[in-house]
């Protein structure tokens, strides 16, 4: 699993329950991003290098706290840059 509904909340300094949906809601979303930012299923790694893993943290901490003003453009930018390096050329 790329994060933990544990490991979400923790990053998002969330203790209560009550918005577990949207956090998981935003792993989803996260992991799709990744996905689609580096061309590859995350299945294909043996282990998930931590840069991902910082990546998809900054992409819920993003779509969690900033959902009425994100600026998605902004935040893929900066995810691609951070997953560049494992990025396959093409599907």
């Amino acid at each position: 699993m790329l994060v933990t509904l544990e490991e979400a909340k923790l990053y998002l300094k969330v203790d209560e329950d009550t918005d577990d949906a949207l956090i998981a809601s935003c792993i989803d979303s996260a992991k799709e991003l990744c996905e689609d930012i580096l061309r590859f299923p995350l299945t294909e790694f043996t282990e998930i290098p931590e840069t991902v893993k910082q990546a998809a943290l900054y992409a819920i901490g993003n779509l969690y706290e900033q959902r009425e003003t994100l600026d998605m453009k902004a935040m893929i930018e900066l995810m691609t840059r951070l997953l560049f390096a494992y990025r396959k050329e093409g599907w």
